[in-house]
């Protein structure tokens, strides 16, 4: 089957000198970049903005002014009286729908600063290793014989191996995923603090910022994320998946 296949020799060259820089690419990556930029992800786990024990320190202020609390009473229409009954609560729905905000008294509302310091520092992180994976995975897959030439033993290793380096990608994805779920999840509630000032705590923010509920990638999650769990496993796990020392 493979002599009925007619390359043109020029393409057929090109095609070459492309596997031929993959491989060297790829080769680098093993050998020098990965153990290097584990390193610096060691050493930036060392910072002092990652190595926080009184978490209030990151909280953030929302600038939201609380306006006074309103004392609704019946006096008005003469229903306080012991001998009438009280209104139902869904007859007068309408009075709780909140506030309509059309702008923020106190400027643009900002993110948490250091938080989004440390994210401003993993995405590019995250994107680089996506990058250099797929390469490590390219190279991988033009390793794998023709089909012609038959399975094997290792043909099997490099289709797993394959399999492994996309997980690496998948769970790299994931982080950025974490950091557009958190500036959508902080929009909401900044959202709904304004609209019901009286109904959320202005005190509840804080706990919201590093806890994160609602899946928001807090501190400590972004922390997790540089941590020998996240991006500082990934790449000795991508060494240890093709087999280098």
């Amino acid at each position: 089957m493979a002599s009925l296949l007619k390359v043109d020799q020029e393409v057929k060259l090109k095609v070459d000198s492309f596997r031929e820089r993959i491989t060297s690419e790829a080769e680098d990556l093993v050998a020098n970049f990965f153990p290097k930029k584990l390193l610096e992800l060691d050493s930036f786990l060392k910072e002092p903005i990652l190595n926080i024990h009184d978490l209030t320190q990151i909280h953030s202020d929302m600038n939201l002014p609380v306006p006074d609390p309103i004392l609704l009473t019946n006096s008005h229409d003469g229903l306080d009286g012991p001998t009438y009954k009280k209104r139902r609560l869904d007859e007068c729905e309408e009075a709780f729908q909140g506030t309509k905000v059309f702008v923020m008294p106190n400027g643009m509302l900002k993110s948490n600063q250091q938080l989004v310091d440390i994210i401003e520092k993993v995405k590019p992180e995250i994107r680089l290793l996506i990058e250099k994976c797929n390469t490590v995975k390219m190279w991988v897959q033009l390793l794998i014989p023709r089909i012609e030439d038959g399975n094997n033993f290792g043909v099997s290793i490099q289709e797993e191996t394959v399999a492994e380096l996309r997980t690496v990608e998948s769970e790299a994805a994931s982080y950025l995923d974490q950091i557009s779920r958190y500036y959508i999840t902080r929009a909401k509630l900044v959202s709904k603090i304004a609209k019901y000032p009286h109904v959320v705590s202005k005190g509840l923010w804080p706990r919201v910022e590093v806890v994160g509920q609602g899946g928001m990638p807090s501190w400590e999650e972004l922390r997790g994320t540089v941590s020998p769990r996240g991006l500082a496993f990934s790449l000795p796990f991508v060494r240890r998946t093709i087999g280098a020392p």
